[in-house]
């Protein structure tokens, strides 16, 4: 699949957008341990970028997949992750389940808002001991009459303590376990039984706050489920091949953006007399990664095209998803070493990249499910 000029100007306006809308301001974010969703998001709407595939008639711009794979990449300039990762869960995780499977009250209610960035989005899967492991859910929603009652908690929800609401997935059978019987259902953050318990700090990705969520006897309309009672665990894996696409691109231009400049600074730092950069190890290694990098980003062009044929891209993603994280912890990891002791100090880029990308191999799916996954696609016992 080859970009034409519509992909490039769009690449072009959103490289505008993050040169001077968001990396001014990360610094400050990261000091802070969060940043201001209800101020950015809005800016980011304005250019499409938080409904990019989306229906025309909930404000979406009704483009194809290439264009989200061009936004990804481009937020990977971003000078600290946190940022990529607070848009992607509300463009590519809290509102896909809503815009496929929702019906048209709901998607007018949560979904327009989502899109128009009025409204903040969460995505609440993960639970206090199950990690990874979604069939042991315990957030259990009971129906009384015409509403669901809630309770449970969700724990390292990103964009959680600023959430207008959340694409919350709970158990809604009676006596159902394992994959069966779970719902997903848009929860309001403003109704009572619901409290942010509290954010965490973290090794990196500092500027997205990341909560854990209890919910009390959360009455919630049932008229609020997403798509079919019962299929919510189907639907949150459709979810996740989109999460974990969006970081397969994000990762691409992470370690684009990383070597591009190590490039530059080899070139520029002299070493016992010469540039860095004719040391044969350095300019073989970074020669290498590059390699790599152009490895996966061909494998996330072909798997964006299949995605746009229509086609399952199960097993592609699975494999962007597992690369991506791998990769882009080599890159950062090198990236540092090759800028030295200055590269390890903790206001250089560097550190900051070697801290926020750690996440890609344990987010929207750790690495052993990735390898989980594909080993069963290859009829292994696993």
């Amino acid at each position: 699949m080859r970009l034409n000029e519509d992909h490039r100007a769009f690449r072009d306006s959103v490289r505008r957008f993050v040169d001077t809308e968001i990396n001014p301001h990360v610094d400050g974010w990261e000091a802070a341990g969060r940043m201001p969703l209800h101020d950015l998001f809005p800016k980011a709407a304005a250019l499409g970028l938080l409904g990019l595939e989306y229906d025309e008639a909930y404000g979406g711009e009704g483009a194809d997949p290439s264009f989200q794979l061009v936004a990804a990449e481009e937020y990977g300039r971003i000078h600290a992750t946190g940022v990529p990762m607070a848009i992607g869960v509300q463009a590519m995780m809290a509102t896909p389940s809503l815009h496929e499977y929702g019906s048209p009250a709901l998607k007018e209610q949560y979904l327009a808002p989502a899109i128009a960035g009025r409204m903040v989005a969460a995505i609440a899967v993960t639970e206090p001991g199950t990690g990874s492991d979604v069939a042991q859910l315990r957030t259990r929603a009971v129906r009384d009459g015409d509403d669901w009652v809630i309770s449970g908690s969700k724990v390292y929800i990103t964009n959680g303590a600023q959430a207008d609401w959340l694409c919350l997935l709970a158990r809604t059978s009676p006596g159902e376990t394992g994959y069966r019987g779970m719902s997903q259902i848009v929860v309001p953050a403003d109704l009572p039984g619901f409290t942010v318990a509290r954010t965490f700090s973290k090794l990196g990705n500092r500027c997205s706050d990341t909560a854990e969520l209890v919910l009390d006897e959360v009455r919630v309309p049932v008229a609020n489920t997403i798509g079919t009672e019962g299929r919510g665990f189907q639907q949150q894996m459709r979810q996740f091949v989109t999460e974990r696409m969006f970081a397969a691109y994000t990762a691409v231009g992470q370690c684009q953006y990383a070597l591009d400049r190590t490039r530059a600074f080899v070139r520029d730092r002299t070493v016992f007399g010469r540039p860095l950069a004719e040391r044969q190890y350095v300019a073989f290694r970074l020669t290498e990664l590059q390699a790599e990098v152009e490895l996966l980003r061909s494998h996330n062009l072909v798997t964006c095209e299949t995605l746009m044929a229509g086609e399952d891209i199960t097993r592609m993603a699975t494999v962007a998803k597992l690369k991506a994280g791998r990769l882009v912890r080599e890159v950062a990891d090198w990236c540092l070493q090759f800028h030295g002791g200055m590269g390890y100090l903790e206001d250089t880029w560097t550190a900051r990249l070697l801290r926020d990308t750690r996440l890609t191999s344990i987010g929207a799916g750790a690495d052993e499910v990735m390898l989980q996954v594909l080993a069963r696609l290859d009829g292994l016992p696993a």
